[in-house]
């Protein structure tokens, strides 16, 4: 207890100075640390959230701990994370249209601290639970193993990694850009893709518009809309990942799996193709079906082992998005999301998704 709160009154000083800018979020990653991660369930808006299902490169001993904002806003604190750049990405869990977005993050004392703010379309403030996910990482992978990300604030690139190694680029503007991931390419469509807005200011929800797969390069994309549909131009988190965990971390879990919903009229169950887009890490057949209209049960089997995280992003060119309708669960060793859930304002429509699942193990 004397822990948490200390943890929490670390929170509280904290809010204050992001809030008057007293802490900001440095220009790019650092190449000189290593890999960092973390992951966590958000389920309540203070104190220490769903121990199942968070983990992180930190030591034993610590948690991660959430303290409230204001309406919808929750303040989250990976222990021992402390560095600039990376990326997050988080996925509101509801059976409403809502979303969640982050808003900034940075490191604060020995820890980074995340600000998620959750709307409902139409852009009111509510607090909903949500799964979130911080990723920095260093270093070259041997193909076919490709990882990828951008930060991008809605004029430039605030921080990246490719690990080709390679430079990553961003051209467009006003609510659509297109991503070059130069060295991650493949011969066909293969790997994940994961995106979220990043806005501290106004409600934003971002997506995969399009994705198209060379040799030299992976070419994604991004889409943004305000809180009623419109394009916007706003921050985003873009995350590729290729026979990777979405943690990216220097020794990658042994369970992660992630799949591309491409056919969502198709009831299922199904495994999408071409194989490359539905990868799982100990040879499962990960498999989407539908639940109803708008609403994918998607399995990933062999890799269910908590604690673990998942995310999900639409695709798409129109302003669809996508969230989780409940919790997922392990049973035995294979990983339910039921289920993926995509909106269209505020009626659910069937839209093609991305999905990716990681354990800590």
């Amino acid at each position: 207890m004397h822990r948490l709160r200390k943890a929490m009154f670390r929170i509280l000083c904290v809010t204050f100075m992001l809030a008057t800018g007293l802490v900001t979020v440095a220009a790019s990653a650092q190449a000189s640390v290593p890999n960092r991660w973390g992951f966590a369930h958000i389920n309540l808006n203070s104190g220490i959230p769903d121990p199942a299902r968070q983990a992180g490169s930190w030591g034993a001993g610590f948690n991660v701990t959430v303290a409230p904002g204001g309406v919808g806003q929750t303040y989250v604190t990976f222990p021992q994370l402390a560095i600039d750049g990376g990326v997050v990405h988080v996925t509101a869990i509801s059976q409403t249209a809502y979303w969640c977005q982050a808003q900034k993050w940075g490191p604060v004392g020995p820890d980074l601290v995340v600000v998620v703010q959750c709307y409902k379309y139409g852009g009111g403030p509510v607090f909903t639970p949500y799964s979130i996910v911080f990723e920095q990482s260093t270093g070259v992978l041997p193909a076919p193993q490709a990882f990828g990300y951008v930060h991008y604030d809605g004029a430039s690139i605030v921080s990246q990694f490719n690990s080709a190694p390679a430079v990553n680029t961003v051209a467009g503007g006003g609510g659509v850009w297109t991503v070059t991931l130069p060295g991650l390419g493949s011969s066909g469509p293969a790997g994940n893709i994961q995106v979220t807005a990043v806005d501290p200011v106004q409600p934003a929800h971002c997506k995969v518009g399009g994705w198209a797969s060379a040799l030299g390069a992976q070419t994604v994309q991004v889409r943004c809309h305000n809180a009623t549909n419109v394009p916007l131009n706003t921050g985003w988190s873009l995350t590729y990942q290729r026979e990777r965990a979405i943690t990216g971390a220097a020794v990658p879990p042994k369970n992660f799996a992630y799949t591309f919903d491409n056919t969502p009229a198709n009831p299922g169950p199904y495994s999408p193709v071409p194989p490359a887009v539905n990868y799982n890490s100990q040879l499962g057949i990960n498999t989407v079906q539908t639940a109803g209209l708008g609403q994918r049960l998607v399995t990933f089997p062999r890799v269910g082992v908590l604690p673990d995280d998942v995310q999900v992003t639409a695709y798409g060119p129109g302003p669809e998005y996508c969230n989780l309708q409940t919790l997922w669960n392990t049973s035995g060793s294979v990983a339910i999301v039921r289920n993926v859930v995509c909106y269209n304002g505020t009626t659910r429509v069937n839209q093609p998704s991305l999905t990716t699942y990681t354990s800590a193990l």
